[in-house]
């Protein structure tokens, strides 16, 4: 994986602000690739360029190769699924206050046009499958942990789509992956 220049991770970001704030105010459905384009000042080129399509901007994150290495950090005595628990947490710990507010409008937004939860259900594939793959490289059996980071990331988007309902005091990312992760720690 090549890690992105300072610049690209400049526009990248310039792209995400302007689809978010599109998104809120004109709507998701009408929003358009060129509109957001135009409103952060980049070709249509260079958006497919950081975004493959305009869903990817709400569903796709660079958390993956963060989460695998925290769940691979876990001790290795531990059940997988409590490997998997405190390693999301331990990256979800890492997430700056920016991040976390960027990352609760665009969880708000999935939520609220269910045509967008396939394209959130593909992209927490890919997270399974890098938690599962760190948890067998440290011998963890294929099946438990695919498992293992079925079930955090199950409560996980259980959480985030209910996210919506909740209380104005409780609808920030880190508060509701957090209670997620802490019922099944409770029952652990």
């Amino acid at each position: 994986m090549t890690v992105p220049t300072p610049r690209a991770l400049r526009t990248r970001e310039r792209i995400l602000a302007a689809a978010l704030d599109l998104f809120e105010r004109e709507g998701y459905d009408t929003t358009t690739v060129a509109r957001i384009a135009t409103a952060a000042g980049v070709t249509q080129m260079t958006f497919f360029r950081h975004f493959p399509t305009k869903d990817s901007v709400l569903v796709s994150d660079p958390y993956d190769p963060l989460i695998a290495r925290a769940v691979a950090a876990q001790p290795h005595g531990l059940a997988p699924v409590e490997r998997v628990r405190r390693g999301m947490l331990a990256a979800l710990g890492t997430i700056e206050p920016v991040e976390d507010a960027t990352a609760t409008r665009r969880v708000r937004l999935v939520a609220a046009h269910p045509s967008l939860r396939a394209a959130m259900v593909a992209a927490t594939a890919d997270t399974e499958r890098a938690i599962a793959d760190a948890l067998v490289a440290d011998g963890v059996p294929r099946l438990d942990a695919a498992v293992a980071a079925a079930a955090c990331l199950a409560a996980c988007t259980a959480a985030l789509l209910a996210m919506p309902g909740l209380p104005d005091g409780e609808t920030r990312l880190g508060v509701v992956v957090t209670r997620a992760l802490d019922l099944l720690g409770e029952t652990s």
